[in-house]
């Protein structure tokens, strides 16, 4: 039998795989212990050091996950032993000492695998305190539970890199400085919460969905991971509307997973795609979790106009019975509810679609000097299709270029290039 020879390279490629999984549970567990998300995430850093400077020689451990939660605990007992800060620690959980003892450590570490309730919702509501402002919040949130870089945090905001750096650091020294407790609200502290945290579950599973930059179109476990946190908050606040509205987006939305690319992972755009394929089970979900948002609300908020629109996709069998005109309906009420350039771009979408893209282009072409959509790839993307569509050949290969030279992401990338060749063809 041939032997599989593992390199240096693809042990690092691993490592930063399983981190990208594992990070946000163990930043969790290390804030519920020390208290400190700067420094829990600092601890969690030096466990995925000790991993890159150990797994190369000594290979992948069987549950990597588990190794590197051990050795972040580790670190995190030996922080507070230098600290001095070990026997406080103990009366925080609870622990009646007489002194710092040589077993205290293996008593704290036990104490961390107590049954202490989902330390990524504490971690979540953590990082969505009123104490930092709206942006603070996702950005933060996205950075910890998300484990997207700050680059990415910045296209998802169209805003500069620089931007959610400041405001990452910023939150994180807040938090310190007014000692914000690591739990998960209650009462009235726990509804005025609530929005923000559905905002930045949304953001983690957009990112999933539609993923910035890489060589993949989509991340599974960030859709996995934000409907997850989706689930728990609707059996939380079970009143919120919202809340259903989100879940019910993101069931809708990653029904359609398997059938967005083709066996070598290219994207198939909607219209394109197989619907048998879709998940059946997600959409009973979705539409139920939208039928709950739609009974608890007579004035629907934006995530339950977006998982509407959504269901109108979900419910046709063909593309062609879409009813594209209540989805352009849906849209001029989600335009005067939360107005956005990025909405105004789905709009015309659906406007060429229900009455003719003369209709969508000249909406598209008001976007055009939109500030927020100077460098969004859409935009051009979406221009390109519609001139594609008008015969205007030239324009739209050149449309589908700027576009494709836009996107971080190679899939996306390769499927506008291809388009904007087989124009020439």
């Amino acid at each position: 039998m041939r032997s599989v020879v593992v390199t240096a390279t693809d042990t690092h490629h691993a490592i930063e795989a399983v981190w990208r999984i594992e990070a946000p549970r163990i930043i969790g567990a290390l804030t519920r212990m020390v208290r400190d998300i700067s420094l829990a995430e600092e601890l969690a850093q030096d466990a995925l050091v000790a991993a890159l400077e150990q797994w190369p020689a000594s290979g992948i451990p069987r549950n990597p996950g588990a190794w590197l939660t051990a050795a972040a605990k580790h670190r995190a007992i030996d922080n507070l032993r230098r600290r001095s800060l070990l026997e406080r620690k103990h009366a925080e959980l609870g622990y009646e000492i007489e002194s710092a003892r040589p077993a205290a450590g293996a008593d704290l570490e036990a104490a961390m695998d107590d049954d202490v309730g989902d330390d990524l919702l504490r971690l979540l509501f953590t990082a969505c305190h009123p104490v930092l402002a709206t942006d603070a919040r996702v950005a933060l949130t996205l950075r910890l539970l998300g484990g997207l870089t700050t680059e990415e945090i910045a296209r998802a905001f169209l805003v500069g890199e620089p931007t959610i750096a400041q405001r990452i650091v910023r939150a994180k020294r807040t938090l310190a400085e007014k000692q914000v407790r690591y739990e998960v609200p209650r009462g009235e502290e726990l509804s005025a919460r609530v929005s923000s945290v559905v905002d930045v579950v949304y953001l983690i599973f957009n990112e999933g969905y539609s993923a910035t930059r890489g060589d993949d179109l989509m991340r599974p476990a960030l859709c996995d991971e934000a409907l997850r946190l989706g689930r728990v908050l609707a059996g939380l606040v079970p009143d919120e509307p919202e809340v259903h509205g989100l879940v019910a987006l993101m069931e809708i939305q990653a029904s359609r997973a398997r059938a967005r690319v083709d066996p070598s992972g290219a994207p198939i755009l909607l219209l394109d795609q197989k619907r048998s394929v879709w998940d059946q089970l997600l959409i009973r979900r979705g539409l139920a979790a939208l039928a709950r948002a739609e009974a608890l609300s007579d004035s629907p908020g934006t995530y339950t106009l977006q998982a509407a629109i959504a269901a109108c996709h979900a419910r046709a069998r063909t593309p062609e019975e879409t009813d594209w005109k209540r989805i352009v309906a849906l849209y001029q009420v989600l335009s005067n509810v939360a107005p956005s350039p990025v909405i105004e771009l789905n709009l015309a979408v659906a406007l060429s679609m229900a009455y003719g893209p003369s209709l969508g282009l000249a909406r598209v072409d008001g976007l055009l000097e939109e500030p927020l959509l100077k460098d969004y790839h859409l935009l051009h993307s979406v221009r390109a299709d519609l001139l594609f569509k008008l015969d205007r050949l030239e324009e739209a290969k050149a449309e589908f270029e700027r576009a494709a030279s836009m996107t971080r992401n190679e899939r996306e990338r390769a499927l506008l290039e291809r388009r904007a060749r087989e124009i020439s063809e």
